[in-house]
């Protein structure tokens, strides 16, 4: 077993729960988040300055009332979130099949069974683990994403096995432009998750989202360019609890930036900000709100 996914041995007794805890039904495990939903919102309090920080930026036009709705709100799926991932160490395709369900498939695959590879920029609304491994059970070609490692060696390999068990390859951060370079033609689709505030040192655009000046990461706009790669947005909707509909949405078929002017700096992130924004009024609760969006201030010029 440590050979294959590489568990260290003073955590195999840790596995063998979480693998036992991901066995149990989804209903099951509903029960022990409607509990952790309780322990975070109204005892513990986890992240509840940031979660509240967040949402008076955000939406500044609620009242307080209506932003603590969205706090609970937010708990509330946050903690199914959780046991979903949990989860997922355990789900069959078919069980994945039946929680997930691509509303518009023909939109990626006339751009992959034609031989283009495409980027999907997903984002942390609703529940942001299944969807490449729903890739991978519905399409016939590969499907990849790209993620950075944890520190922790037990975890890593845990969350590496957990996310690619249903066919999914994972792609280190810091090995993007080398594993584009080789598969350069190879038709397959890969997800970035770029919704996240990049480090210091790595911010080079700042747009306006959700009433504030905020970095985006811009690696997939230099990418498609780079490569001529169509790029789509992934909106997913939770329609009940353990049930989604995903949905692409085309930024550019790799020319031509749709509802945007190609002078503009970085079409492809602003057209990514204004989708993800858009998703987030219609669904606020539904947003990574414990990640301090806000934490750089944009230098005045």
């Amino acid at each position: 077993m440590n050979k294959r996914i590489n568990i260290p041995p003073a955590y195999y007794p840790l596995w063998l729960l979480l693998k036992g805890l991901a066995a149990l039904p989804l209903p099951v495990l509903y029960l022990f988040a409607d509990f952790l939903y309780f322990l975070m919102y109204y005892v513990i309090g986890y992240r509840k300055k940031v979660v509240e920080q967040n949402l008076r930026m955000a939406f500044p036009e609620n009242g307080e009332q209506e932003r603590q709705r969205i706090a609970k709100a937010f708990y509330r799926q946050f903690a199914d979130v959780m046991v979903e991932i949990l989860h997922l160490a355990s789900m069959s395709r078919e069980e994945m099949l039946r929680r997930t369900t691509f509303t518009n498939p023909e939109v990626l695959s006339r751009y992959v069974e034609g031989g283009t590879p495409v980027l999907i920029l997903g984002t942390h609304v609703a529940n942001w683990e299944w969807s490449l491994s729903a890739a991978a059970v519905t399409f016939n070609f590969p499907a990849e994403g790209v993620y950075k490692p944890l520190n922790n060696p037990f975890f890593e390999s845990y969350m590496l096995h957990t996310r690619s068990r249903l066919g999914a390859h994972l792609i280190k951060m810091k090995d993007t432009l080398r594993e584009f370079v080789a598969k350069r033609k190879v038709p397959r689709v890969v997800a970035l998750l770029s919704d996240q505030t990049p480090l210091r040192s790595e911010i080079n655009f700042w747009t306006e989202f959700l009433h504030q000046d905020t970095p985006f990461y811009t690696g997939a706009e230099k990418l498609s360019q780079r490569f001529g790669y169509p790029v789509l947005f992934l909106d997913v909707k939770r329609t009940s609890r353990g049930h989604y509909a995903l949905t692409f949405e085309e930024i550019t078929d790799g020319k031509t930036v749709h509802g945007l002017s190609t002078e503009a700096e970085f079409p492809v992130t602003v057209a990514f900000a204004r989708k993800l924004e858009a998703a987030l009024r219609r669904a606020p609760a539904d947003y990574l709100w414990t990640h301090k969006r806000w934490k750089h201030k944009r230098p005045k010029s």
